[in-house]
């Protein structure tokens, strides 16, 4: 495997020179750079880059931990954050933790000692003592930890707030909310209190139910569970498209006609909402902007810039044919 030193061999340069060339650092002409990376490309020379991370004392890698990249929020998530971290100059390393907590602890440990400049936390398990005791800079989606953590979300109550009244309007009699684990301080259990707000202030009959994130399989039992406690449940107010994608399956298993018998609202707005059947109605999270942001406030922690610790985006609802 060649060197440096061998490459500074055949470029007729001091090792020193290509480390310069490599780190990009103090005055290279154009014909010594030249030199340098043709013999590179001749020796097919390849940088240590953990050495050159820790000799910069910068990786440009962003580590970004989220419960699973094949839930739909998450891979659209994920996306744009990749995109735009990758536009910024930075490469993004993708951690699933899939809420677990000993595997969440060990990719931040992976993360430190891999020297990434950041980390971007889309989890949300309940032990968080690792990532308040980082000196990494750290942002948040949709979690706020209470400990000047820079955080990303949407106006979750407004989102709620929306979303109960619309199935209200629309005749609902006894509305469900099927929501997250609310013992997780998330900033979408706004969505909870804003249903909880909304049907009280009106004295609409409701229920509750909480859901585990990302077991699908749960999501139908839960469905089931439901329709056969309150079979006169005619809506539903679902804390993501994934759990209303749920309920859809189900009551079309046990004969419930939407929208004449039961009326649906999700959220997030992921791709997979305007192609379920019926078109879902939900809260629209703009996923894009989210991770524009997301990606523009942890750099801008690298780089040693202020930022707002409680980044709020607003969110529209999208009626379809689930109301």
């Amino acid at each position: 495997m060649a060197t440096i030193k061998d490459v500074a061999k055949v470029a007729g340069v001091a090792p020193t020179t290509v480390s310069r060339v490599l780190n990009n650092r103090g005055y290279i002409s154009e014909a010594t750079r030249k030199k340098v990376y043709d013999a590179m490309e001749k020796l097919d020379y390849q940088p240590n880059e953990l050495a050159r991370s820790l000799y910069r004392k910068k990786s440009n890698i962003i580590g970004l931990i989220i419960p699973n990249v094949s839930h739909p929020f998450f891979s659209e998530l994920t996306n744009f954050i990749e995109y735009y971290a990758y536009q910024a100059g930075y490469k993004v390393l993708i951690c699933n933790s899939y809420q677990d907590s000993i595997k969440e602890k060990d990719y931040v440990e992976m993360l430190k000692r891999n020297q990434v400049d950041g980390i971007i936390i889309g989890s949300h398990t309940l032990d968080t003592s690792d990532y308040l005791n980082s000196k990494l800079p750290i942002v948040a989606i949709d979690r706020n930890f209470d400990n000047n953590i820079p955080f990303i979300t949407s106006d979750n109550y407004y989102g709620g707030k929306l979303a109960t009244n619309l199935l209200i309007e629309k005749g609902c009699k006894k509305i469900a909310h099927i929501c997250g684990p609310l013992e997780i301080n998330t900033p979408a259990n706004k969505r909870y209190q804003a249903f909880i707000d909304i049907v009280t202030e009106k004295n609409v009959d409701y229920v509750i139910k909480e859901a585990k994130l990302d077991i699908y399989k749960s999501y139908e039992k839960i469905a089931y569970k439901l329709f056969e406690e309150n079979p006169d449940i005619d809506g539903i107010f679902a804390s993501s498209d994934m759990i209303a994608a749920s309920i859809i399956y189900v009551a079309n298993e046990i004969g419930k006609k939407i929208p004449t018998d039961l009326k649906i609202v999700g959220y997030d707005d992921i791709n997979l909402a305007s192609l379920i059947v019926p078109p879902l109605t939900t809260i629209k999270q703009p996923i894009k902007e989210m991770a524009e942001l997301t990606v523009k406030v942890i750099i801008n922690q690298i780089e040693k810039r202020n930022v707002k610790i409680e980044n709020i985006l607003p969110i529209s609802l999208i009626e379809r044919k689930t109301t």
